[in-house]
């Protein structure tokens, strides 16, 4: 009998379970390689699983403020609006509460009433379809403060904002080249383009900081588990040696020329005679660094080199003098010189004005006196190195970017005449004012710069602080004093080339300058009137050197010297009565240093007497008979001509008057009698909010109106 198969009876292919197994076996491996590793496939699981449940907080840091010497604000961030309409019906969950633009026609109209668009304008931004929200254009960006409150106050569902940040200057068109303008990136952050803003881009701009925690599903932070948070580094604040005043001195002058002159460009700068100090510098066209309306990207103060002409015989015959090789009697033929290759140079007068020495012959601004000088007694490697000296062909390294080091390249013996009278050779602004300071400074040459110093705005450390910088002594004194009789010559004497910039008193000494414009299509120069850069470097007042200023115009109408003369003695003028120099003939009274004292905690009638003593004129706040606090702070130098104001130990202290005081004093001054000051414009006080003798209470502000005190019309 047959047997039944048994059809429980399973019977497994080996290669099945063999199969089953190696799957196992591999599943088993590649969780211990998970579960020990801590990088698959080139990514980190660490660093991955982190990300999922860690959340990062970014910390902006501010941009630093900069300033002038003045404490005025020239460059701070503030908030800044993007303003948004939501036109989706679906975030509106409560209709008492609409979250979206429900009158599209009633909130058009209204916001027209603040941006800078049309009803019907706006009306094409809220239509648009399918839009979850809407932007509304460059005029719904970059709103203020004051423009956020206008639209707030409209009461309007679905208008809301985003805020950012964005760089605004307070003084518009004013001192811009100098200090630049950041603007924002696509990430948002704010990034210096040129100018202070772009030298010290990283310095301004700080570090961002973060928080970081553990988050829920949600986003929000999981409680009981801990955070890490690194602070933000703020910007750091720059303060600039610019006084806002001869800013406005020097700005003023030049808008002034420009209502009857027509110019390429034109610049002035302005440096403290005895530090180096860029007191002002301004180009003309200039740009307002909110608008950003520029026409020339480079600084001529630095960035763009010339053929300076004329001003260059300054140096040349310095060259002469240091050389050993001056004989200012020795006499010359004047009118044409003939090169031994034929090429005849002339002077601009080319009939000349018949025998000249050769100190006539720098009042008279005459290249052949110059030629003469090189031919008889010098060579090209002398002038070189006297030129490289005084830093002509080098950066001076002033704090602004792009500087360039201009051209010294002269070998043969055309190329080397003209070099001696500023034809051939490049030079930038910046290094006219340092190779002048070595006629202010007994023969060393100084370092010109224009940050006074940087601030950590955080604990107030002055992380970096720039003072007189001495580089080298280049000239004796004697050679000194003979350029300045021949600078007063040029400008005082009769008849001289620079007589035009002559002032009462005379205090004004300098050289001018006249350079042709080089043809780019040609090896020759251009040959039109209007084809000149004419210049003037000058120093006042002679008998004790406070400024240094330099001048520069490219194609002036009829090709005058004019708009340079006219804005130098404005400037001139305003300076020396902003310095304390009303009375140009009173420069002959000697103005004597004086280094202030440490007069707290002493007695008043002591310091009267101290100061007294020195002529240092003092005014004494409130009736006490101690002084609790002064100003100038001890270890400032001032002059004789200076005051000091000193505050007693007096209960019943008022408010003093500050009229016809410089802003600074006086918000110095207020400061310490515990007023919070307001400035309203630059120079001195005009108006004070809070009259004299009113009794002063805690958090007391004051505002007071500064205007220029001279006019130079």
């Amino acid at each position: 009998m047959k047997k039944k198969k048994n059809k429980n009876n399973i019977r497994y292919n080996p290669l099945i379970i063999f199969g089953f197994l190696f799957l196992f076996v591999i599943m088993i491996l590649r969780l211990c390689q998970l579960a020990l590793s801590s990088e698959i496939d080139g990514i980190n699981l660490k660093q991955l699983a982190s990300k999922r449940t860690t959340k990062t907080v970014t910390l902006s840091a501010k941009r630093g403020t900069i300033y002038s010497n003045n404490n005025d604000v020239l460059a701070q961030t503030v908030t800044s609006y993007t303003l948004i309409a939501y036109l989706d019906p679906k975030r509106t969950i409560d209709k008492k509460k609409p979250q979206h633009v429900v009158d599209k026609e009633k909130t058009a109209e209204a916001l027209a009433t603040v941006i800078n668009l049309s009803k019907e304008e706006i009306l094409e931004f809220l239509n648009k379809e399918n839009r979850y929200q809407t932007e509304f254009g460059k005029a719904g960006k970059g709103l203020s403060e004051i423009e956020k409150k206008k639209i707030d106050e409209l009461d309007l569902p679905g208008i809301d904002f985003i805020e950012s940040y964005k760089r605004y200057y307070p003084k518009g068109d004013f001192a811009s080249y100098t200090i630049g303008y950041a603007k924002q990136t696509e990430d948002g952050s704010l990034n210096g383009e040129m100018g202070i803003e772009k030298h010290y881009n990283d310095l301004l701009s700080g570090e961002d900081g973060f928080i970081k925690y553990q988050k829920d599903l949600n986003g929000y932070k999981i409680s009981g588990t801990n955070s890490i948070k690194k602070d933000a580094q703020q910007g750091k604040n720059i303060y600039l040696t610019i006084d806002s005043n001869i800013q406005f001195y020097i700005e003023q002058a030049m808008q002034k020329e420009d209502e009857s002159y027509d110019w390429d460009w034109f610049t002035i700068t302005v440096a403290d005679a005895k530090t180096g100090a860029i007191l002002g510098t301004a180009s003309s066209p200039s740009f307002d660094p909110n608008k950003r309306n520029i026409t020339n990207y480079l600084d001529l103060l630095v960035a763009s080199p010339y053929e300076p002409g004329s001003t260059m015989k300054t140096f040349t015959y310095m060259a002469a003098m240091e050389n050993g090789v001056y004989d200012g009697n020795e006499t010359y033929a004047s009118g044409t010189y003939t090169t031994t290759d034929g090429t005849v140079i002339g002077d601009w007068n080319r009939n000349g004005w018949g025998t000249l020495t050769y100190d006539k012959g720098y009042a008279m601004s005459s290249n052949v006196a110059v030629i003469n000088i090189i031919n008889r007694h010098m060579n090209s490697l002398m002038l070189r190195q006297y030129y490289r000296l005084l830093g002509f062909g080098k950066k001076t390294r002033i704090s602004l970017p792009n500087e360039n080091r201009g051209n010294l390249e002269f070998k043969y013996e055309t190329e080397i005449y003209n070099a001696g009278f500023g034809q051939g050779i490049t030079i930038t602004p910046i290094q006219m004012i340092q190779a002048m300071t070595s006629l202010t400074n007994d023969g060393m040459l100084l370092s010109p710069y224009i940050v006074k110093k940087i601030v950590n705005p955080d604990t107030e450390e002055v992380i970096i602080e720039n003072k007189k910088d001495e580089i080298e002594r280049v000239a004796s004194t004697k050679t000194v004093q003979k350029m300045i009789t021949l600078m007063d010559d040029c400008v005082n004497g009769i008849g001289n080339t620079g007589s035009g910039y002559r002032i009462d008193g005379g205090e004004l000494i300098g050289k001018t300058g006249t350079s042709q414009i080089s043809d780019e299509n040609s090896a020759g120069y251009l040959t039109g009137k209007d084809d000149i850069i004419s210049s003037f470097s000058g120093i006042y007042p002679k008998s004790d050197p406070q400024i240094i200023i330099y001048a520069a115009v490219k194609r002036p109408t009829a090709g005058s010297q004019k708009p340079i003369s006219n804005a130098v003695k404005d400037i001139v003028t305003n300076i020396s009565k902003y310095y304390g120099n009303e009375d140009s003939k009173s420069s002959t009274i000697e103005i004597k240093d004086y280094k202030v004292d440490n007069y707290i905690n002493k007695k008043l009638d002591n310091v009267k007497t101290e100061l007294e003593t020195n002529n240092i004129n003092y005014i004494v706040i409130g009736n006490g008979n101690k002084v609790i606090k002064q100003t100038p702070e001890k270890n400032t130098t001032i002059t004789n001509k200076d005051t000091v104001y000193l505050i007693t130990n007096d209960n019943n202290i008022t408010v003093p008057e500050v009229i016809n005081i410089s802003g600074k004093i006086a918000k110095n001054l207020l400061e310490k009698l515990g007023l919070k000051v307001v400035l309203n414009g630059t120079g001195y006080v005009t108006e004070q909010s809070i009259p004299k003798d009113t009794q002063i209470t805690p958090g007391m502000e004051i505002t007071l109106t500064l205007n220029p005190k001279f006019n130079t019309e």
